[in-house]
């Protein structure tokens, strides 16, 4: 297995992944025409963030967004981690357990001080997943404002 970072031509793929991610969120659907707008920013500005890309053989089988923004209460570099999915047959077996470690070394490389995610309130498997590799919940509830 090896992991690298995405690449314009990489897009399509990552859309398919998003979807398998999109149709168990209560709160996103699939529309591919978004997601590959959102790929293309994040791909071809560096300094907004990076995806990850796990690949076995040569097929892609997970990808991990890390977007990147500034802690006044730190004082530096955070990143929030986006999109960590793994293909359906890939999952149970360690691969994410490799693309979240992945993701945490890539950060760190990259100066962030911490990393921040969301899940779904009801994907307690997730929370499980997250809260095994070090990841704790915060007091912080996120609120948004469609503009």
């Amino acid at each position: 297995m090896e992991i690298v970072r995405a690449e314009t031509s990489d897009i399509p793929e990552l859309c398919g992944l998003l979807s398998y991610l999109f149709e168990q969120e209560e709160e996103f659907t699939p529309d591919t025409q978004a997601q590959e707008r959102g790929l293309k920013m994040i791909i071809e500005s560096p300094e907004t963030g990076d995806i990850l890309i796990m690949r076995d053989n040569g097929q892609t089988i997970g990808m991990v967004n890390l977007l990147y923004t500034v802690s006044t209460a730190l004082g530096g570099k955070v990143a929030v981690l986006e999109d960590m999915v793994v293909t359906p047959e890939n999952r149970n077996g360690g691969t994410g357990r490799w693309l979240l470690k992945a993701a945490v070394q890539h950060a760190k490389k990259q100066g962030c001080m911490r990393i921040t995610l969301l899940t779904d309130a009801v994907n307690e498997k997730a929370q499980r997943f997250y809260a095994r590799h070090g990841f704790s919940p915060s007091p912080m509830i996120p609120m948004r404002l469609m503009l």
